[in-house]
């Protein structure tokens, strides 16, 4: 059971810091803590312990710091990298402050649980935590001070235990009260997981629902949801902005931007950032009605596409018709960034690079060209030669270009990578990367070597750079 008072001791925390200089281990922390607390308290202790390295590595805190969690709270919350890139987008607001007389804007964190949506807002904005889970809110006024230096006196004034829909309809109502401080922006996490750890498989499945949110912006000069990357792009009204975020190998974020927060509205933007929030490259396009307005039918066949499982989702509705045609394999091959693909955006940003690209399969993000598309958006792979997906025929092409050591990609095949790679057993000098997917349909061994980065070219913004419609 959570205990904020027992977590945030001094006699706790003195603890863990010596147990952490000590370098003890479980069973020296679990002797130790039986002395002085009970067996609740001794394992409410050791599951926050197992958390301190955690949230003080993804807030990029001090080793010594403290901030109040629990798994599924740390779990959720925004991560650093992500965090300070977002509060860029503040930046129209925090100007504003600078030039008004009627003080700091106030910006409601609305479904706030830990406060990761706050902990990295400019300083000039004031940020106030809204939920209806009383130990959501108890972290939020403990870690506003750890991370916006709130003081003890202050938290209970920036925090309010409330449903969300009823804080905004009464934000910009005369009826507004102090403990209801009527705020200028929000932000809204909504809640997406069924059960603790488990994501959510039921995109729409959103508390409150995405609908509900749409209702909320219409209470605050503007501000940003965040819904997860696979929200079907075609339900988001028109007059926002869309943001799709990561870094090189993943994308966390979906993020609908409202109001005076949509700088390009009616615009898709992915962004790439690197372990600190600096922006390594963005991609911005006007929305594409035609791409958004497939059917439920069609969509579903790529949904459902060859049973792909794990970390192979994150692919399943990564290609479109409209995007890119068919053909056959060319010179290279290439994997467009996470970012691209679940904004969709990677075709028209290969494309504008080299005309020749195409997909070598319907429903299967593997592009290919004549030269290799730039990057960060896309990591390529000169081709040397493709067969069939038998053992005899792979096993004799992996011999003709003496290959000994092998990466095995997947994408519309189902094998154990480490089991197929021991079943090829290649033998040779070279290394290589071993695709296994589909052409046109049909299964197809592609084998290649990886290509050094290329730069940035016309039909790709980057580091900033303004947006290109296509």
């Amino acid at each position: 059971m959570f205990n904020a008072d027992l977590i945030t001791s001094a006699k706790v925390q003195d603890f863990i810091k010596l147990a952490t200089k000590k370098k003890m281990d479980a069973l020296q922390v679990s002797t130790q803590l039986a002395k002085e607390f009970s067996n609740e308290e001794r394992a409410a202790i050791m599951d926050y312990m197992a958390l301190v390295p955690k949230f003080r590595e993804k807030f990029g805190i001090e080793n010594t710091a403290f901030l109040l969690c629990d798994k599924l709270a740390l779990e959720q919350s925004t991560a650093q990298d992500i965090g300070r890139w977002k509060a860029t987008l503040w930046e129209s607001a925090r100007q504003a402050s600078k030039n008004s007389s009627e003080g700091a804007p106030v910006v409601h964190d609305l479904c706030c649980g830990m406060g990761g949506d706050s902990f990295f807002l400019p300083k000039e904005l004031t940020a106030i935590g809204v939920d209806l889970d009383e130990n959501r809110l108890a972290m939020y006024r403990y870690n506003s001070g750890v991370m916006r230096g709130v003081s003890q006196e202050s938290r209970d004034a920036y925090a309010i235990l409330a449903d969300v829909r009823e804080v905004a309809k009464e934000n910009d109502s005369e009826c507004a009260t102090l403990a209801r401080l009527k705020a200028d922006y929000f932000t809204i996490d909504p809640a997406r997981r069924a059960i603790e750890g488990e994501n959510q498989r039921d995109l729409r499945n959103l508390t409150p629902t995405f609908e509900e949110v749409i209702e909320i912006s219409k209470h605050y000069k503007g501000g940003m949801a965040k819904i997860p990357p696979g929200y079907p792009i075609c339900e988001i009204p028109r007059g926002t902005e869309i943001l799709y975020i990561g870094s090189r190998t993943d994308c966390r974020e979906c993020l609908v931007l409202f109001g005076e927060l949509a700088k390009n509205p009616d615009h898709v933007r992915a962004v790439m950032v690197d372990k600190t929030g600096n922006e390594i490259a963005n991609w911005t396009f006007a929305r594409d009605e035609k791409r958004e307005a497939r059917n439920e039918s069609e969509q579903s066949q790529y949904d459902h596409n060859y049973e792909l499982e794990g970390r192979d989702r994150v692919y399943r509705t990564s290609s479109s018709e409209s995007d890119l045609p068919l053909g056959g394999i060319s010179k290279f091959i290439a994997e467009p960034a996470p970012v691209l693909l679940r904004s969709h955006l990677f075709g028209v940003v290969a494309l504008a690079h080299d005309e020749t690209t195409h997909l070598i399969s319907p429903g299967i993000a593997y592009v290919t060209s004549e030269k290799p598309l730039p990057s960060p958006a896309f990591a390529n792979y000169e081709i040397l030669e493709s067969s069939e997906i038998s053992t005899g025929a792979v096993r004799a092409m992996l011999k003709s270009h003496d290959i000994g050591k092998l990466t095995l990609k997947l994408r519309g095949v189902k094998v154990d990578p480490d089991q197929e790679i021991k079943r090829l057993k290649p033998k040779g000098k070279n290394s290589a990367t071993l695709f296994y997917t589909r052409h046109d349909g049909e299964k197809i061994a592609i084998l290649a070597n990886p290509v050094k980065e290329m730069p940035a070219s016309a039909g790709m913004t980057s580091g900033g750079a303004a947006p290109k419609n296509l």
